[in-house]
């Protein structure tokens, strides 16, 4: 047997082992006892999770006609806190559907006016119908629809209950990768995930990404971009090709206070704060402004329009010298200025961006092209 394969009984003990550190237990909820526990704060939708409700009103009402239709509906999954409260991990949509219709439904500090049902396609004459001008006969019978709730209890591994919750909430092409770390990766630790979400309200970065599209910032890319910045700055050389795995197993190691990385939040939330404070000035000294991660023209003018490859290259290329620079040095920013200005016409930065440009040698060149020439203006 080669070396660092387990053997068929060292295998079986490692399964056994994991098994036996998850404790669960099935219960089924009516849904009036779930929207209770709601209300009561028994049963709490994390914000970063709520934000992902996102049935169409149709899909919301056809739920609905399926419990009065006593449809088959998948399971819910829960999560046991230490105080006993149940947090949702899987079910959103169609335990959110139920409030919403109900009038209960809030999101952040929003309470949502009640669904009004509608594209009810096996009984159309739903359609119109509200909570409080039901039959008080279908009224009750909805509330009492029941619904399998699978319970990981408080007992478990809370890394079986991060890995769990990830892999309930990968499937849904709806969602964006960092959506989905942001309400996965809090199972581990919080503070990773905060910390990067502070650091995309910094005025110096979102200047310089300004130029990212309403859909990307709604879906969480500017996020995404922190989190980018840290991950290759930081593990960059175990980079291969696949950006989203890379960034999520990044992200874990930083969030998992047990884990290998021990991330200095004072030193890199400095760094980051310090390089777009700088990048800001740049961006105000080439002319190019909040359009200075996005792309030129033939004839060199910049477009309002973002690129990942110039973020990448910029940002990450002035960490070679972001300690020699001073943000109020007027001579500093204005050679910054010309290696930017010249950079994003030159066939030599050019060849490393594009489509199919993810790959690590491609990222190299990307950054070495800033790194080199930033430092050769500063000498």
């Amino acid at each position: 047997m080669s070396e660092g394969i387990a053997s068929p009984d060292e295998l079986i003990q490692s399964v056994d082992k994991k098994i036996t550190a998850i404790r669960t237990k099935s219960n089924d909820f009516s849904f009036n006892e779930l929207a209770d526990m709601y209300e009561s704060e028994e049963l709490i939708i994390d914000p970063e999770f709520q934000r992902m409700f996102r049935w169409t009103e149709g899909a919301q009402s056809r739920f609905i006609e399926s419990l009065l239709l006593e449809l088959p509906v998948p399971p819910i999954f829960l999560i046991e806190r230490e105080d006993r409260v149940y947090e949702l991990i899987d079910g959103l949509q169609r335990i959110s559907s139920f409030l919403h219709f109900r009038g209960d439904l809030r999101v952040g500090d929003e309470l949502l006016d009640p669904l009004v049902l509608t594209d009810c396609d096996i009984v159309p004459e739903l359609n119109g119908q509200t909570y409080e001008g039901l039959p008080r006969a279908l009224a009750i019978k909805l509330k009492r629809s029941y619904i399998r709730a699978e319970i990981l209890r408080k007992e478990s591994d809370p890394r079986l209950r991060y890995y769990m919750f990830k892999r309930l909430n990968t499937g849904g092409e709806q969602l964006s990768k960092q959506e989905v770390r942001n309400a996965t990766i809090r199972l581990l630790s919080n503070k990773f995930n905060q910390f990067i979400m502070d650091l995309a309200r910094n005025p110096g970065f979102s200047y310089c990404v300004e130029t990212i599209t309403d859909k990307a910032r709604n879906e969480k890319f500017d996020q995404e971009l922190v989190l980018r910045f840290f991950a290759f700055k930081n593990a960059g050389a175990t980079y291969k090709h696949d950006v989203a795995d890379f960034l999520t197993d990044y992200m874990e190691a930083a969030s998992d206070p047990s884990g290998p990385v021990q991330f200095d939040y004072v030193r890199e939330g400095s760094l980051f704060e310090k390089t777009f404070a700088i990048l800001q000035k740049v961006g105000k000294a080439t002319g190019f402004e909040q359009k200075i991660m996005g792309t030129v023209s033939r004839k060199g003018e910049p477009r309002w329009q973002f690129s990942v490859y110039h973020f990448e290259g910029i940002a990450l290329g002035l960490q070679k010298v972001v300690n020699d620079v001073d943000p109020e040095d007027e001579e500093h920013i204005a050679a910054l200025a010309a290696v930017v200005k010249r950079g994003k016409s030159d066939p030599d930065f050019l060849r490393a961006t594009g489509g199919g440009k993810n790959d690590r040698i491609s990222l190299q060149v990307r950054v070495g092209y800033f790194a080199d020439r930033f430092a050769e203006a500063l000498a």
